[in-house]
C-alpha cells in the first residue's frame, strides 16, 4: 500500500491556516517528499510522518515557496536520527541551490546526494519508487513528477517446476533475488506469473498546460496538480505561468487518471471549494486539497507487492 498526504496546499506565501505546497509519499516505511517551502518541517510534524524515513526530496523548481524550507527540514531529519544518505533531485541547477541553502545547516549526520535532471525530464529508481520527471512550463526551469510502484506477478509453482527451479530457491526468487547455480542464472520471472498492475501518483505544480502532460500522467491512480486560480482569473494565471482548476481538470480527464487533488492555491483564494465545480464539470473526480489531506492506495486484489 502507498500512503499519500498533502502537507501544505498554499502557493506564493504561507497563511495562518495554510502551509506552502508540499506532499509526501510513503511505501514500505520509506518516504519521498515533494517540494520543501518555508515551514515544511512543521507541516510534516502536523501530518504525523517521521523525518527519519525520508530518503528522497524532489524539488519542482527553485522559487522560494518550494525550496526555502530545506535547511530546517534537513536539520529536523538529523535531529530525528537520520544517518543514511538523502537524495535531493530537481532541475539543473539544484546542486548550486542546495549547497547555498545548506550553509545554514552545517554538520548534518548524513550525506546529501544531488541529482540534476534535464529540462526534458529523466528517470531514476530509489526506495521502491520508479520516478519519472517530465517537462513543465513556468518562469524558471520546472519539472513535474510521476511515481510508479511496479508489482511483480504472483508466485506460480507450476511455472517453477516447468523451468526446473529447485525448491530451495523458490522463496528467494519470489522475492526478487537473482541466483547463479552451476553456471545457470535463475531470475524471478522463472517462478512468477505476468506482472500485475502497480500504483502510480503524479505531481504537477507551477506550470502552464503542455501538450505532453496528459500522456505523462496517464493512468495515474492520483494526480496532485495545482489549481492556483478559478476561471475568473484565467488571464492572471496565464501571465504568472500557473494553471486554473479547470485546466488541471482537463489534464486529469485527458490522462485518464482515477482521482485529482487540487493544490497550490493562491493567497487570493481563501476557499478553493468555491471554484471546485469548475473542475468537477470537466473531471468529476476532482477534489479541493487541504493541509493534511491523506489517502492510502492499495494494490488490486490486496496483498503485498510481491
Amino acid at each position: 500500500m502507498l500512503d499519500v498526504c498533502l502537507m501544505g496546499c498554499g502557493g506564493s506565501m504561507p497563511k495562518p491556516d495554510r502551509w506552502l505546497s508540499s506532499a509526501i509519499l510513503r511505501f514500505e516505511g520509506k518516504s519521498v517528499v515533494l517540494d520543501c517551502g518555508e515551514g515544511t518541517q512543521l507541516a510534516m510534524k502536523e501530518a504525523g510522518f517521521a523525518f527519519k524515513s525520508v530518503g528522497v526530496i524532489l524539488i519542482t523548481h527553485f522559487h522560494a515557496d518550494h525550496v526555502s524550507g530545506l535547511p530546517g527540514f534537513l536539520l529536523s531529519m538529523g535531529n530525528e536520527g537520520r544517518e543514511e544518505p538523502v537524495l535531493i533531485a530537481g532541475p539543473r541547477g539544484i546542486a548550486r541551490v542546495v549547497h547555498a541553502l545548506c550553509v545554514v545547516a552545517p554538520g548534518l549526520p548524513f550525506e546529501v546526494e544531488i541529482l540534476e535532471l534535464p529540462h526534458a525530464g529523466g528517470k531514476f529508481s530509489r526506495d521502491g519508487f520508479e520516478v519519472t520527471a517530465f517537462e513543465a512550463s513556468h518562469r524558471c526551469p520546472c519539472l513535474g513528477y510521476r511515481f510508479d510502484i511496479p508489482r511483480a506477478g504472483k508466485f506460480d509453482p507450476e511455472r517453477a517446476r516447468e523451468n526446473g527451479i529447485p525448491l530451495k530457491y523458490w522463496n528467494r526468487l519470489q522475492h526478487g533475488e537473482t541466483i547463479e547455480e552451476d553456471g545457470r542464472i535463475l531470475t524471478p520471472d522463472l517462478v512468477l506469473g505476468p506482472e500485475r498492475k502497480g500504483l502510480s501518483v503524479s505531481y504537477l505544480v507551477d506550470t502552464r498546460p503542455l501538450p505532453g502532460m496528459a500522456e505523462a500522467v496517464k493512468g495515474s491512480d492520483l494526480l496532485i496538480a495545482e489549481g492556483m486560480f478559478g476561471e475568473d482569473k484565467t488571464e492572471r494565471a496565464e501571465k504568472a505561468m500557473h494553471m486554473t482548476m479547470a485546466e488541471a481538470a482537463k489534464i486529469a480527464k485527458d490522462g485518464g487518471v482515477s482521482a485529482l487533488w487540487l493544490t497550490h492555491f493562491s493567497p487570493s483564494v481563501p476557499d478553493p471549494s468555491v471554484f471546485i465545480s469548475e473542475a468537477t464539470a470537466i473531471f468529476p473526480g476532482a477534489q479541493a486539497g487541504e493541509d493534511g489531506k491523506k489517502t492510502t492506495l492499495f494494490f488490486e486484489e490486496g496483498g503485498d507487492p510481491v
